[in-house]
Protein backbone atom coordinates (compact mmCIF):
# COMPACT_ATOMS: atom_id res chain seq x y z
CA UNK A 1 0.00 0.00 0.00
CA UNK A 2 2.96 2.39 0.76
CA UNK A 3 4.08 2.00 -3.25
CA UNK A 4 0.12 3.05 -4.04
CA UNK A 5 -1.12 6.05 -1.74
CA UNK A 6 1.32 9.32 -2.10
CA UNK A 7 3.38 10.29 1.07
CA UNK A 8 1.73 12.84 1.42
CA UNK A 9 -1.34 11.39 2.13
CA UNK A 10 -0.35 7.64 3.69
CA UNK A 11 -0.58 8.48 7.29
CA UNK A 12 -4.24 9.68 6.67
CA UNK A 13 -4.88 6.78 4.79
CA UNK A 14 -3.42 4.42 7.60
CA UNK A 15 -4.81 5.89 10.42
CA UNK A 16 -8.51 4.94 8.64
CA UNK A 17 -7.91 1.05 9.38
CA UNK A 18 -8.05 1.79 13.37
CA UNK A 19 -10.69 3.82 12.86
CA UNK A 20 -14.70 2.36 12.55
CA UNK A 21 -16.41 3.68 9.72
CA UNK A 22 -19.85 5.55 10.56
CA UNK A 23 -23.48 4.12 9.70
CA UNK A 24 -24.29 4.68 6.22
CA UNK A 25 -27.88 4.33 4.20
CA UNK A 26 -29.79 5.66 1.21
CA UNK A 27 -33.09 6.06 1.02
CA UNK A 28 -35.22 3.37 -1.40
CA UNK A 29 -36.69 5.93 -3.68
CA UNK A 30 -38.60 3.08 -4.68
CA UNK A 31 -40.86 3.46 -1.57
CA UNK A 32 -40.70 7.00 -0.48
CA UNK A 33 -39.51 9.97 -0.54
CA UNK A 34 -35.77 11.29 0.63
CA UNK A 35 -37.28 13.89 2.31
CA UNK A 36 -40.14 11.52 4.37
CA UNK A 37 -37.45 8.81 5.01
CA UNK A 38 -35.07 11.86 6.56
CA UNK A 39 -38.05 13.18 8.93
CA UNK A 40 -38.62 9.81 10.51
CA UNK A 41 -35.39 8.37 11.02
CA UNK A 42 -34.56 11.99 12.94
CA UNK A 43 -37.59 12.05 14.53
CA UNK A 44 -36.72 8.81 16.21
CA UNK A 45 -33.87 10.19 17.73
CA UNK A 46 -30.97 10.22 14.79
CA UNK A 47 -28.74 13.05 13.39
CA UNK A 48 -28.10 12.88 9.66
CA UNK A 49 -25.63 14.47 7.57
CA UNK A 50 -26.34 14.47 3.94
CA UNK A 51 -23.87 13.51 1.14
CA UNK A 52 -22.64 16.12 -1.06
CA UNK A 53 -21.90 13.90 -4.23
CA UNK A 54 -25.27 11.42 -3.82
CA UNK A 55 -28.37 13.37 -2.58
CA UNK A 56 -30.40 10.11 -1.86
CA UNK A 57 -27.62 9.30 1.27
CA UNK A 58 -26.97 9.67 4.64
CA UNK A 59 -24.20 9.26 7.53
CA UNK A 60 -25.61 8.37 10.47
CA UNK A 61 -23.41 10.94 13.11
CA UNK A 62 -25.74 10.41 16.08
CA UNK A 63 -27.58 7.07 17.19
CA UNK A 64 -26.54 3.40 16.81
CA UNK A 65 -27.00 0.93 14.02
CA UNK A 66 -29.80 -0.55 16.44
CA UNK A 67 -31.37 2.57 16.65
CA UNK A 68 -31.83 3.14 12.79
CA UNK A 69 -32.90 -0.86 12.54
CA UNK A 70 -35.75 0.01 15.00
CA UNK A 71 -37.11 2.53 12.79
CA UNK A 72 -40.43 1.21 10.52
CA UNK A 73 -38.78 2.68 7.26
CA UNK A 74 -35.33 -0.30 8.28
CA UNK A 75 -38.34 -2.89 8.51
CA UNK A 76 -40.61 -1.79 5.89
CA UNK A 77 -37.87 -1.22 3.24
CA UNK A 78 -37.80 2.62 3.02
CA UNK A 79 -33.91 2.59 3.08
CA UNK A 80 -31.08 0.14 2.97
CA UNK A 81 -28.05 0.55 5.20
CA UNK A 82 -24.92 0.42 2.97
CA UNK A 83 -21.20 1.46 2.48
CA UNK A 84 -20.55 4.52 0.61
CA UNK A 85 -17.84 3.29 -1.46
CA UNK A 86 -20.75 0.54 -2.15
CA UNK A 87 -22.87 2.99 -3.85
CA UNK A 88 -20.03 3.78 -6.06
CA UNK A 89 -19.77 1.30 -8.85
CA UNK A 90 -23.75 1.78 -9.49
CA UNK A 91 -23.54 5.71 -10.16
CA UNK A 92 -20.52 5.28 -12.47
CA UNK A 93 -22.82 2.68 -14.14
CA UNK A 94 -25.20 4.91 -14.25
CA UNK A 95 -28.07 2.74 -15.28
CA UNK A 96 -31.32 4.04 -17.37
CA UNK A 97 -35.14 3.57 -17.21
CA UNK A 98 -36.16 0.94 -19.57
CA UNK A 99 -32.62 -0.77 -20.04
CA UNK A 100 -32.13 -4.60 -19.99
CA UNK A 101 -28.75 -4.67 -16.99
CA UNK A 102 -26.99 -8.17 -15.69
CA UNK A 103 -25.58 -7.64 -12.19
CA UNK A 104 -23.22 -10.82 -12.44
CA UNK A 105 -22.39 -11.40 -8.61
CA UNK A 106 -25.12 -9.57 -6.72
CA UNK A 107 -26.07 -10.96 -3.19
CA UNK A 108 -26.98 -9.72 -0.66
CA UNK A 109 -28.17 -7.03 -3.17
CA UNK A 110 -26.99 -3.34 -2.33
CA UNK A 111 -26.42 -2.85 -5.78
CA UNK A 112 -28.65 -4.73 -7.33
CA UNK A 113 -31.18 -2.79 -5.40
CA UNK A 114 -29.80 0.94 -5.80
CA UNK A 115 -29.78 0.31 -9.64
CA UNK A 116 -33.45 -0.09 -9.56
CA UNK A 117 -34.10 3.34 -7.72
CA UNK A 118 -31.66 4.54 -10.22
CA UNK A 119 -33.62 3.16 -13.20
CA UNK A 120 -36.87 4.21 -11.00
CA UNK A 121 -37.95 0.32 -11.51
CA UNK A 122 -38.26 0.85 -14.90
CA UNK A 123 -36.41 -1.73 -17.33
CA UNK A 124 -35.25 -4.95 -16.18
CA UNK A 125 -31.96 -6.18 -14.00
CA UNK A 126 -31.05 -9.44 -13.85
CA UNK A 127 -29.67 -10.70 -10.37
CA UNK A 128 -27.23 -13.32 -10.40
CA UNK A 129 -25.00 -15.14 -7.78
CA UNK A 130 -23.71 -18.95 -7.45
CA UNK A 131 -24.09 -19.06 -3.70
CA UNK A 132 -26.43 -21.24 -2.99
CA UNK A 133 -26.69 -19.32 0.98
CA UNK A 134 -26.14 -15.99 -0.04
CA UNK A 135 -29.25 -16.06 -3.15
CA UNK A 136 -31.60 -16.21 -0.62
CA UNK A 137 -30.66 -12.96 1.54
CA UNK A 138 -30.57 -11.22 -2.03
CA UNK A 139 -33.94 -12.91 -2.77
CA UNK A 140 -35.55 -11.41 0.47
CA UNK A 141 -33.43 -7.72 -0.49
CA UNK A 142 -35.20 -7.44 -3.67
CA UNK A 143 -38.63 -8.07 -2.01
CA UNK A 144 -38.04 -6.05 0.92
CA UNK A 145 -37.23 -3.22 -1.18
CA UNK A 146 -40.12 -3.67 -3.87
CA UNK A 147 -37.93 -3.67 -6.55
CA UNK A 148 -40.29 -6.05 -9.07
CA UNK A 149 -37.89 -5.38 -12.06
CA UNK A 150 -35.18 -7.55 -10.84
CA UNK A 151 -35.29 -11.31 -11.62
CA UNK A 152 -33.07 -13.60 -9.50
CA UNK A 153 -31.38 -16.55 -11.16
CA UNK A 154 -28.52 -18.66 -9.26
CA UNK A 155 -26.05 -19.76 -12.02
CA UNK A 156 -21.87 -19.75 -12.56
CA UNK A 157 -21.56 -16.02 -13.44
CA UNK A 158 -18.71 -17.64 -15.54
CA UNK A 159 -21.27 -19.00 -17.84
CA UNK A 160 -23.45 -16.15 -18.22
CA UNK A 161 -21.54 -14.99 -20.85
CA UNK A 162 -22.49 -18.28 -22.80
CA UNK A 163 -26.18 -18.47 -22.09
CA UNK A 164 -27.05 -14.89 -22.88
CA UNK A 165 -23.84 -13.59 -25.39
CA UNK A 166 -24.74 -9.85 -26.36
CA UNK A 167 -28.21 -9.30 -24.79
CA UNK A 168 -27.77 -6.41 -21.86
CA UNK A 169 -27.45 -2.80 -21.98
CA UNK A 170 -25.24 -2.27 -19.18
CA UNK A 171 -23.30 -4.55 -16.78
CA UNK A 172 -22.27 -4.87 -13.36
CA UNK A 173 -19.17 -7.34 -12.21
CA UNK A 174 -18.78 -6.76 -9.00
CA UNK A 175 -15.93 -9.84 -8.26
CA UNK A 176 -15.66 -11.49 -5.31
CA UNK A 177 -11.88 -10.28 -3.80
CA UNK A 178 -9.53 -10.20 -1.12
CA UNK A 179 -10.83 -7.12 0.67
CA UNK A 180 -8.05 -5.48 1.89
CA UNK A 181 -10.23 -2.09 1.81
CA UNK A 182 -12.08 -3.51 4.32
CA UNK A 183 -9.41 -3.80 6.55
CA UNK A 184 -10.36 -3.02 10.31
CA UNK A 185 -7.30 -3.41 12.89
CA UNK A 186 -9.69 -4.42 15.91
CA UNK A 187 -11.78 -6.38 14.25
CA UNK A 188 -8.91 -9.61 13.37
CA UNK A 189 -11.81 -11.70 11.21
CA UNK A 190 -11.55 -8.85 8.45
CA UNK A 191 -7.87 -9.67 7.88
CA UNK A 192 -7.05 -13.04 9.45
CA UNK A 193 -7.17 -14.86 6.09
CA UNK A 194 -5.13 -12.80 3.68
CA UNK A 195 -2.32 -14.13 2.18
CA UNK A 196 -0.62 -13.39 -0.90
CA UNK A 197 -2.28 -16.94 -2.65
CA UNK A 198 -5.40 -15.49 -1.94
CA UNK A 199 -4.80 -12.68 -4.52
CA UNK A 200 -4.16 -14.66 -6.90
CA UNK A 201 -6.23 -17.20 -6.58
CA UNK A 202 -9.27 -14.37 -6.71
CA UNK A 203 -7.43 -13.12 -9.92
CA UNK A 204 -8.36 -16.52 -11.58
CA UNK A 205 -11.70 -16.01 -10.68
CA UNK A 206 -11.87 -12.37 -11.98
CA UNK A 207 -10.53 -12.51 -14.95
CA UNK A 208 -12.99 -15.64 -15.99
CA UNK A 209 -15.62 -13.35 -14.56
CA UNK A 210 -14.84 -9.95 -16.39
CA UNK A 211 -14.68 -12.25 -19.29
CA UNK A 212 -18.15 -13.77 -19.42
CA UNK A 213 -19.57 -9.94 -18.47
CA UNK A 214 -17.54 -8.78 -21.66
CA UNK A 215 -19.21 -11.44 -23.62
CA UNK A 216 -22.96 -10.83 -22.37
CA UNK A 217 -22.80 -7.02 -23.14
CA UNK A 218 -24.04 -5.78 -26.01
CA UNK A 219 -21.93 -3.94 -28.32
CA UNK A 220 -22.44 -0.18 -27.38
CA UNK A 221 -22.89 -0.90 -23.97
CA UNK A 222 -21.54 0.22 -20.74
CA UNK A 223 -19.83 -2.43 -18.12
CA UNK A 224 -18.28 -1.65 -14.85
CA UNK A 225 -15.53 -3.59 -13.17
CA UNK A 226 -15.52 -2.98 -9.23
CA UNK A 227 -13.52 -4.45 -6.26
CA UNK A 228 -13.02 -3.46 -2.71
CA UNK A 229 -9.61 -4.38 -2.75
CA UNK A 230 -5.96 -1.91 -3.13
CA UNK A 231 -4.01 -5.00 -5.06
CA UNK A 232 -3.43 -3.93 -8.75
CA UNK A 233 -3.34 -7.25 -9.42
CA UNK A 234 -6.87 -8.16 -8.91
CA UNK A 235 -7.70 -4.32 -10.57
CA UNK A 236 -5.95 -3.02 -13.17
CA UNK A 237 -4.12 -6.58 -13.67
CA UNK A 238 -7.44 -7.86 -14.43
CA UNK A 239 -8.25 -4.98 -16.14
CA UNK A 240 -5.33 -5.14 -18.69
CA UNK A 241 -5.99 -9.18 -19.19
CA UNK A 242 -9.32 -8.20 -21.12
CA UNK A 243 -7.44 -5.85 -22.99
CA UNK A 244 -4.88 -7.89 -24.00
CA UNK A 245 -7.62 -10.60 -25.03
CA UNK A 246 -10.37 -8.51 -26.71
CA UNK A 247 -8.07 -5.54 -28.10
CA UNK A 248 -9.90 -2.67 -30.09
CA UNK A 249 -13.45 -4.54 -29.08
CA UNK A 250 -13.10 -2.56 -25.78
CA UNK A 251 -12.20 0.59 -24.28
CA UNK A 252 -11.85 2.38 -20.83
CA UNK A 253 -13.50 5.02 -20.41
CA UNK A 254 -12.80 7.81 -18.25
CA UNK A 255 -14.43 8.29 -14.58
CA UNK A 256 -15.38 11.94 -13.37
CA UNK A 257 -14.28 11.15 -9.81
CA UNK A 258 -16.77 12.86 -7.02
CA UNK A 259 -15.57 11.60 -4.50
CA UNK A 260 -12.64 12.29 -1.31
CA UNK A 261 -9.33 10.99 -1.78
CA UNK A 262 -9.19 9.25 -5.37
CA UNK A 263 -6.21 8.74 -7.80
CA UNK A 264 -6.06 7.20 -10.88
CA UNK A 265 -5.66 3.76 -12.08
CA UNK A 266 -1.93 2.32 -12.49
CA UNK A 267 0.22 2.45 -15.58
CA UNK A 268 2.48 -0.33 -14.37
CA UNK A 269 3.22 -2.65 -11.30
CA UNK A 270 6.21 -5.25 -10.12
CA UNK A 271 7.34 -4.69 -13.57
CA UNK A 272 4.61 -5.20 -15.55
CA UNK A 273 2.93 -1.82 -18.23
CA UNK A 274 -0.37 -1.44 -17.98
CA UNK A 275 -2.13 0.14 -21.34
CA UNK A 276 -1.78 3.82 -20.92
CA UNK A 277 -6.34 4.20 -20.70
CA UNK A 278 -5.81 2.34 -17.05
CA UNK A 279 -5.09 5.59 -16.12
CA UNK A 280 -8.98 6.50 -16.50
CA UNK A 281 -9.71 3.60 -13.61
CA UNK A 282 -10.00 4.87 -9.79
CA UNK A 283 -9.32 3.58 -7.02
CA UNK A 284 -10.80 5.55 -4.04
CA UNK A 285 -8.49 5.34 -1.39
CA UNK A 286 -10.16 5.18 2.56
CA UNK A 287 -11.14 7.74 4.32
CA UNK A 288 -13.18 8.31 8.16
CA UNK A 289 -16.19 7.70 5.72
CA UNK A 290 -15.72 5.79 3.17
CA UNK A 291 -13.76 2.23 2.37
CA UNK A 292 -11.04 1.31 -0.19
CA UNK A 293 -12.49 0.54 -3.40
CA UNK A 294 -11.35 0.39 -7.30
CA UNK A 295 -13.55 0.81 -10.29
CA UNK A 296 -13.04 0.94 -14.18
CA UNK A 297 -15.65 1.90 -16.39
CA UNK A 298 -15.07 -0.46 -20.31
CA UNK A 299 -17.31 0.46 -23.84
CA UNK A 300 -17.72 -2.50 -25.90
CA UNK A 301 -17.15 -1.56 -29.13
CA UNK A 302 -18.04 -4.89 -31.00
CA UNK A 303 -19.25 -8.00 -30.91
CA UNK A 304 -16.25 -10.65 -29.22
Amino acid sequence: LRRIVPPPTWDAVANTFAQPKPTTFRVNTLKATVEEVQAEVEAHGCRLQGVRWYPTAFILREGRLRDLQETNAYREGRLYVQSLSSMVPPLVLDPKPGELVLDLAAAPGSKTTQMACLMRGEGRIVANDSHRTRIYKLQANVALQGARNVEVTRRPGEAIGRTQPEQFDRVLVDVPCSTEGRFQVREPETYQYWKPVKIREMVRKQRRLLAAGIHALRPGGVLVYATCTFAPEENEGVVQGALERFGAAITVEPITPRWPRVQPGLVAWDGQRFHPSLRHTVRILPTDEMEGFFVARLRKRTSV
